[in-house]
């Protein structure tokens, strides 16, 4: 299970953003970028009201950022605009890239995180590379409860990736 105690002080419908790097990020990488977007975190506003928010990576690859507005409502477009600064800015200086949301992300036999494009994803379904019991990840949730309910990662059978497999979610 991934470590999610960044998030404890954080309600389930705190909003989610979840941002996939090309390559595994080493642990100095990690923490440094971490420290950086904590420093954004901590002074986060929407409305000129602090945001409550936490970051954290997982598996290596997916760096989570989850807020909400101290004052309930909704976090404002330009509260979202400067949290995507900060995390450009970060990945920037930290030479990270990002994979393009259209890819397909999924596990690996040997439990590494692969991204590839759809087209890809299922010419690996044809082959038999990935199945219906291979895990999938969905980066685009947008709540914290979906994440903490398991709904990030779980087998493709059970996502809208089924259709990639020819098959319908949940068969």
């Amino acid at each position: 299970m991934a470590d999610l105690s960044r998030f404890s002080d954080l309600p389930d419908h705190a909003r989610l953003w979840i941002h996939v790097t090309t390559a595994p990020l080493p642990e100095s990488t990690q923490a440094t970028l971490l420290d950086r977007l904590s420093a954004f975190i901590d002074d986060w506003t929407s409305h000129q009201h602090a945001v409550e928010g936490a970051a954290t990576i997982l598996h290596d690859r997916f760096l989570v950022v989850a807020g909400t507005p101290a004052a309930g409502d909704e976090i404002s477009g330009c509260g979202i605009d400067d949290l995507t600064h900060a995390i450009d800015d970060a990945a920037s200086a930290l030479d990270i890239q990002w994979v393009s949301a259209l890819h397909v992300l999924y596990r690996t036999p040997d439990g590494s995180v692969a991204a590839v494009s759809r087209s890809a994803f299922q010419e690996r379904a044809d082959e038999g590379t990935v199945t219906a019991e291979t895990h999938v990840f969905d980066p685009s949730l947008t709540t914290l409860g979906a994440l903490r309910e398991g709904a990030f990662e779980k087998p493709a059978r059970e996502s809208w990736h089924a259709q990639l497999l020819g098959t319908p979610a949940g068969a």
